[in-house]
């Protein structure tokens, strides 16, 4: 097996090149999959726990049972972690997890299948934001909607995202490489296709309740550095207008861990800079993990100064 090509399919280690789900799959037919998204820091993986554990409330949300123990899954996982490490030298791993309902029954002659639990990894594409750490990033916000909780709920982590893809589509169109902001019908902010967001605003934090985004893992984590420092964190409901006078924007997501938008809808946030509450948390979450995260980016995508 070559460095970088282990993966795990139903209870089983396989090559990431004979990792594959039928076309009849419910996956594929109807995108109804169940997923989450870890990451590395040296081989090891990020947060297991809260990420095995919004696994099993977003299978459970959506009527999925997997018929194995979810501590199985998270076992495998950080043996497919540890085997492809190797071959990312001073990189790290996204790592997927992902569960279908298996085969759709109007395509598999009206039998049902069982469910596929699979585990792949592959190097984290740090050049897709290693810029950002210094140079923030540029949000834009967009006509696309978030889609309402009657249709899933949402704090499930689901691969149904046309939504998502639309929205950044929208972004790009308007400003190269922003991100957009996605929000309810109502106006309220939800996040963007990446990440949850976060504001500064006088000194505190304030990030949507769980009612309008998903629960973020990095959002948890980053919150709880953020209280062991002093600072106050709030969860409410935010608008555009909201974002447009924060003094920071902080965006959380598992494969950049933190980053700053500093622009958003081609207007500075404050001074346009990253702010001093993004630097502080930025460099505990270094101390956390052993890691200058944003120089790993930097050298590994080759963008060091």
């Amino acid at each position: 097996m070559r460095p970088g090509d282990r993966a795990w399919l139903n209870g089983r280690f396989v090559t990431r090149e004979s990792l594959t789900v039928s076309v009849g799959d419910a996956g594929f037919v109807l995108g109804a999959t169940v997923t989450e998204q870890l990451r590395t820091f040296r081989g090891n993986l990020f947060l297991p726990d809260p990420h095995r554990d919004r696994l099993a409330r977003s299978l459970a949300a959506v009527g999925i049972d997997v018929g194995v123990s979810l501590d199985d899954v998270m076992t495998a996982a950080a043996e497919v972690a540890r085997t492809n490490h190797a071959g990312v030298g001073d990189g790290d791993l996204g790592v997927v997890i992902f569960v279908t309902p298996g085969d759709q029954p109007s395509q598999n002659e009206a039998a049902s299948g069982r469910p596929v639990v699979a585990v792949h990894s592959f190097p984290l594409a740090f050049a897709l934001w290693a810029d950002g750490y210094e140079a923030g990033l540029a949000l834009r916000s967009v006509a696309v909607q978030q889609v309402p909780e009657t249709c899933w709920p949402i704090h499930a982590k689901v691969r149904s995202r046309l939504h998502y893809f639309l929205a950044d589509r929208e972004a790009h169109a308007a400003e190269r490489a922003a991100r957009a902001v996605i929000c309810h019908a109502d106006g309220r902010v939800s996040e963007t296709s990446t990440a949850n967001i976060a504001i500064v605003c006088d000194g505190r934090i304030i990030s949507p309740p769980p009612s309008d985004a998903l629960p973020g893992v990095s959002l948890g984590f980053a919150r709880g550095l953020a209280i062991a420092a002093g600072i106050t964190w709030d969860e409410r409901s935010l608008t555009m207008s909201n974002l447009a006078a924060a003094d920071e924007i902080l965006l959380t997501s598992t494969p950049s861990c933190i980053l700053p938008a500093t622009r958003l809808d081609g207007t500075p946030i404050a001074d346009g800079r990253p702010g001093p509450v993004y630097r502080m948390l930025l460099e505990a979450w270094n101390g956390a993990v052993g890691v200058d995260i944003a120089a790993q980016a930097r050298m590994v995508s080759g963008t060091v100064e």
